[in-house]
């Protein structure tokens, strides 16, 4: 699971919140500055390959992440069968 701390103008804190939940993201916050929002959350790693230009799009190129380890969990079950399907099928 990695750490993620996310800045966005204001007018795309909906839309980046949307985005990281559909990456499995849990929120852990926000904070509102006079430039924009700082979004904190946690996501897996495997579902933030290509975050950078999917937040560059939503925000117009104005969005900027930085992201490092947290720690480890558990995955869920379909993530896991698909897996194993993968790797018996290797």
């Amino acid at each position: 699971i990695m750490k993620i701390d996310v800045f966005t103008p204001e007018e795309h804190v909906g839309d980046v919140i949307g985005d990281l939940n559909r990456r499995r993201g849990m929120i852990q916050g926000q904070d509102s500055a006079s430039t924009g929002v700082r979004v904190k959350a946690t996501a897996p790693l495997a579902e933030m390959f290509g975050y950078i230009g999917d937040l560059r799009t939503m925000t117009s190129g104005r969005g900027q992440f930085s992201m490092e380890f947290s720690h480890y969990a558990g995955c869920p079950n379909s993530v896991a069968e698909e897996v194993i399907k993968k790797a018996n099928a290797a």
